[in-house]
């Protein structure tokens, strides 16, 4: 190949590569709610801390996961997470936890030195997730661990919430049903006996 062909070859490359790079959808940053807790808390309320929290090993990614059946899962090419999944459910979780406790003693492990724990919540969400024609869905078992640090309660949860499609959307409904796990520990947390607080493990 002559000098000039192949010059004309590296250009042609070039620009096809260029196309291919412009025609790249845009990356779109998402977060789940904050839930703002409302006024009102109380520092005489419960002390609870949260977690062990775990997350299923496909959901410690940047990228949203796009569900398209039970079997199938994609990787989604424009929506990624603002910051860490984790952390999101962790300050959602104790929002709602504060919001339905009245209660500002709250902490979410393994920020717990100094705080002496009346329950504990032991956490582990195997799935949540949502696509453009499928229903967020959340999966998690949960158990309640008094202050002396015995199960007191444990569940496991299947929620689901519909949403219109969108990233946007599907953000959304699981947010909601993080509100929803956080609410249905804030009534087992409540159904414990009056207790006095000791370290948990």
């Amino acid at each position: 190949m002559s000098q000039r062909l192949l010059h004309v070859a590296v250009l042609h490359l070039a620009f096809l590569l260029l196309a291919a790079c412009s025609s790249a959808p845009p990356q779109q940053f998402y977060q789940l709610g904050n839930g703002t807790p409302p006024a009102g808390q109380h520092a005489d309320g419960p002390a609870v801390l949260l977690g062990p929290l775990q997350l299923a090993d496909y959901l410690q990614r940047e990228s949203l996961m796009q569900r398209h059946s039970a079997q199938r899962l994609d990787v989604s090419s424009e929506g990624r997470w603002a910051g860490s999944l984790q952390d999101d459910i962790g300050q959602l979780l104790l929002a709602t936890l504060a919001g339905e406790l009245h209660s500002s003693r709250l902490a979410l492990y393994p920020n717990r030195i100094g705080f002496p724990a009346q329950a504990q919540v032991i956490l582990h969400i195997s799935r949540l997730d949502s696509g453009p024609q499928q229903p967020a869905v959340l999966e998690a078992r949960w158990r309640l661990l008094d202050g002396q640090g015995e199960q007191r309660a444990s569940d496991l949860l299947h929620l689901q919430q519909s949403h219109d499609g969108s990233l946007e959307a599907q953000v959304a409904a699981q947010s909601q049903l993080v509100e929803r796990l956080g609410q249905q520990l804030a009534a087992a947390i409540r159904a414990l006996p009056p207790a006095p607080a000791a370290g948990l493990r």
